[in-house]
């Protein structure tokens, strides 16, 4: 177990699990810049944060599916949608292994290998369907960097299991209490060691 904390972000869905990561990486994005430039350094020479993150898709105000990201390239794909026919269909969606293998892997992969700080956003009911993904995750949480995952709250895949019980992660849950101050705690605990 390393030094750097492996922060999880968990609960219900809609809680703001997204917004409250997003929020942390842009602080620590614009901090960790500004170290940088004060140093008189090249920000085109460093990987600050990389992993992958899952926005869903509206239309007409409806979730009709999710899509996720490449954090370090923008690139994109649909990996769940009401409208894909298969037989492999979670929460009435159905997935696109494919399309999460093509995107979110190496961008797991290239953060593990080649960024500060690894976000995985988010460990859910889709993802862990592929085995190709839930191998590049467990790698990543062997390297010793500061990471931020964003839990499914209810899966009780080994996956997650796994994560809940390490030594060096901690989980916090986004409440609409906490809602609001949630990014500074998670701020301040990277800041430990970061």
């Amino acid at each position: 177990m390393g030094i750097h904390p492996k922060i999880g972000i968990t609960g219900l869905p809609r809680s703001g699990k997204s917004a409250v990561m997003e929020k942390v990486v842009d602080m620590l994005m614009s901090e960790r810049k500004s170290e940088i430039l004060q140093r008189g350094g090249d920000l085109s020479e460093f990987n600050i944060i990389g992993g992958m993150r899952t926005e869903p898709l509206v239309e007409n105000g409806e979730r009709v599916g999710y899509k996720c990201i490449d954090i370090c390239t923008g690139e994109e794909g649909i990996i769940a949608h009401k409208d894909i026919d298969t037989r492999l269909r979670v929460l009435g969606y159905g997935l696109n292994l494919e399309e999460l293998e093509r995107v979110a892997v190496p961008a797991i992969e290239f953060a593990h290998e080649k960024c500060e700080m690894i976000v995985i956003d988010e460990i859910g009911k889709f993802a862990v369907e592929s085995e190709t993904f839930v191998a590049a995750v467990r790698l990543a949480l062997e390297e010793d960097k500061p990471t931020i995952l964003a839990l499914h709250k209810k899966s009780r895949h080994p996956l997650l299991q796994d994560i809940r019980r390490r030594d060096d992660a901690r989980i916090l849950e986004v409440t609409p209490v906490n809602r609001a101050l949630l990014p500074y705690k998670i701020h301040k605990l990277m800041h430990e060691t970061y």
